[in-house]
């Protein structure tokens, strides 16, 4: 092998007594600058059309949770002003119910019970005894209270919680409670007559 031979062979890396080697490694690749190519182009469009799907859709699911907010204020303002009304309603039917004398509340009432006008007598004698028709009145030995002299007073609960103050709410549980235990306000009234109570 020529110097010039086995100075090529060195600086190929193959050494001189290797021939096999060489032989079946065969001739080095030249790399030439056309060879060494830029890294293909990433196209940025789709990672970029992915971002703005994500950004879109928490954008979208923050809109619905704003929406469910505003229309839950909504219906709570709306809760909150049928309450209102339903308060003012209802202080307003007390006093004009305290306004009224209880002897009228308990005409427009009787019919409700089954009770006709001529029943009225009795009922007014009976309740005059009892409460003089004052829906305070309380007998201090007995505990009974308001008109119909309910014992206890906090019976009348079952009809409103209002029954202290309430003459419309007295009325009704007494005349429920004739109804139930006399069958009439007569009845009622001739049990009292005969034993001091009813």
């Amino acid at each position: 092998m020529t110097a010039l031979a086995a100075t090529a062979a060195v600086a190929g890396g193959i050494a001189a007594n290797e021939p096999e080697t060489a032989a079946a490694v065969g001739p080095r690749m030249q790399v030439t600058a056309d060879m060494i190519a830029e890294p293909a182009a990433i196209d940025p469009r789709p990672i970029v059309a992915q971002h703005k799907l994500q950004a879109d859709a928490a954008q979208y699911r923050a809109h619905l949770r704003a929406l469910a907010k505003a229309k839950a204020a909504r219906a709570k303002a709306v809760r909150a002003r049928a309450e209102a009304k339903a308060r003012a309603s209802r202080a307003k039917e007390r006093a004009r119910l305290l306004s009224m004398d209880p002897r009228s509340i308990a005409r427009a009432l009787m019919g409700d019970y089954g009770f006709g006008s001529g029943q009225f007598s009795c009922l007014n004698s009976l309740w005059q005894k009892e409460s003089g028709w004052n829906l305070h009145a309380s007998n201090p030995s007995s505990g009974a209270y308001g008109i119909p002299q309910a014992l206890p007073g906090s019976k009348m609960g079952t009809v409103a919680s209002d029954w202290r103050t309430n003459p419309a709410t007295q009325i009704k549980w007494g005349l429920q409670y004739i109804r139930t235990s006399y069958g009439s306000p007569c009845a009622a009234w001739g049990h009292s007559q005969s034993s001091g109570w009813y």
